[in-house]
């Protein structure tokens, strides 16, 4: 098994010193997707839930997120984001998220870009969940990652 990147020698929790690392182009890619009844995809795409335009509440909820992940997730470093794009669509069981992070620096973007699904899917929860009860978020993934 390899080193953990994230344990000092006597066990316990650290951030990584990224501070000899070189600049690079740093992208990710995630999706992730919520179930939902089909009345619940017709009052979405029909935009007629209480609470407004889920696709747009949650795709910017995701790239807020994305934004703040650093204080979310505590051994994350802070970075500045290039781009996040996240994109939420009507499928025939529900919402898919997916989204692209993008910045120039020391360190990936996955964390980032996982963030942005996720929140944008507990968004659609959040505002469907007065007329859904079965909601199911699943298979949020990290699609791709690239350094250059």
């Amino acid at each position: 098994m390899e080193k953990l990147t994230h344990i000092d020698n006597r066990g316990k929790a650290v951030m990584v010193d990224i501070g000899d690392k070189e600049n690079q182009l740093r992208i990710a890619k995630a999706s992730g997707h919520i179930s939902l009844s089909p009345e619940t995809i017709r009052l979405i795409k029909e935009n007629l839930l209480k609470k407004g335009d889920v696709l747009t509440i949650s795709q910017l909820a995701g790239i807020s997120s994305a934004k703040k992940t650093s204080d979310l997730i505590p051994l994350c470093h802070n970075i500045v984001l290039e781009n996040v794009k996240v994109d939420a669509i009507v499928d025939k069981k529900g919402v898919k998220v997916d989204s692209e992070v993008r910045c120039y620096g020391k360190t990936g973007v996955e964390m980032e870009a996982l963030t942005a699904v996720s929140v944008a899917l507990l968004t659609v929860y959040d505002m469907c969940k007065a007329v859904d009860k079965n909601m199911i978020i699943d298979r949020i993934n990290l699609k791709e990652k690239i350094k250059k």
